[in-house]
């Protein structure tokens, strides 16, 4: 870069060779001449940004091509009568506890369809009534419990009642 003196020096040579009426029409021609070359090489840096990444995505359409053929086939859709991808349900998972006695099955029912529309049934959530998944809920449910003052009274009155009767 040219220090003071030198652009000193050349801008005073410019003026005695081209004259004071000239000079600012050169410096519009050169202040246009530089804004072209700028556009240019913006155009040209764009232009090169722009295959780079269609070159990218061309190479990323060729891996995900290539991660989908060497992936294992996805299974069929079934009918529904059968379940390949749900776990078994939780009372196959039930451990009985050493110091409670052994749980009773209970007969299975099919639930009711809530409401049919020709073929199609629509069925209850598949997991029925909320349990207490707590470890202590056993303990918690064997403590005796101090019945409601108000149902406690409400059942004095109508024994009362059917006694007088």
């Amino acid at each position: 870069m040219p220090s003071f003196q030198d652009s000193a020096i050349l801008i005073l040579l410019a003026l005695l060779l081209f004259g004071p009426k000239k000079l600012p029409e050169l410096a519009r021609q050169l202040g246009k001449l530089m804004a072209e070359f700028r556009r240019a090489s913006n155009e040209f840096r764009m232009q090169m940004e722009e295959e780079l990444r269609i070159a990218d995505q061309e190479e990323q359409r060729k891996k995900i091509a290539a991660m989908e053929a060497a992936a294992p086939a996805t299974p069929a859709i079934t009918d529904g009568t059968e379940n390949t991808i749900a776990p078994p349900a939780a009372a196959d998972f039930v451990e009985e506890h050493p110091h409670l006695p052994a749980p009773v099955a209970e007969p299975v029912t099919e639930p009711l369809p809530i409401a049919t529309s020709g073929d199609l049934n629509l069925m209850p959530p598949s997991t029925g009534l909320p349990v207490s998944n707590s470890a202590l809920s056993p303990v918690l449910d064997s403590i005796p419990h101090d019945p409601d003052p108000a149902i406690a009274a409400a059942e004095v009155e109508t024994s009362e009642a059917t006694q007088r009767g």
